[in-house]
């Protein structure tokens, strides 16, 4: 069973959102996301200052079964990415919510991650 941690937003695409006291957003994949992909062996994110509308394909992992896009939950402008998936895609595998984040957002308006899904409804949309 994944783990769907209580305190995050996500989207029906699987992407997390974890709100930080400075407003801006970090993103990453959820448990289940990496379960399905299998052992990452690549990772590649937007570039830093890159506008992204929510919904757009922004970022790619890539695993020994596939390659698969990773969506922006909501709009805003990247300005930081997890440089150390470049060395150790599988940080993505081990710790999906910790070290193996992928971009850090600042949110065009804050109040759009309240229309994700909570842990919940994101679980609802598995089965």
């Amino acid at each position: 069973m994944s783990k769907t941690p209580a305190d995050l937003k996500y989207a029906k695409s699987h992407e997390w959102v974890k709100t930080l006291p400075d407003g801006t957003l970090l993103i990453g994949i959820t448990d289940h996301a990496q379960a399905a992909l299998g052992d990452l062996v690549f990772v590649e994110t937007p570039k830093v200052g890159r506008k992204l509308a929510a919904g757009e394909a922004c970022c790619v992992v890539e695993s020994v079964k596939a390659a698969s896009d990773v969506y922006a939950p909501v709009a805003g402008t990247v300005i930081e990415t997890n440089d150390a998936l470049g060395e150790n895609p599988e940080r993505v595998n081990d710790a999906p919510y910790d070290g193996g984040w992928l971009w850090k957002l600042q949110p065009d308006n804050v109040a759009d991650v309240a229309g994700l899904l909570d842990a919940d409804g994101y679980v609802a949309t598995l089965s």
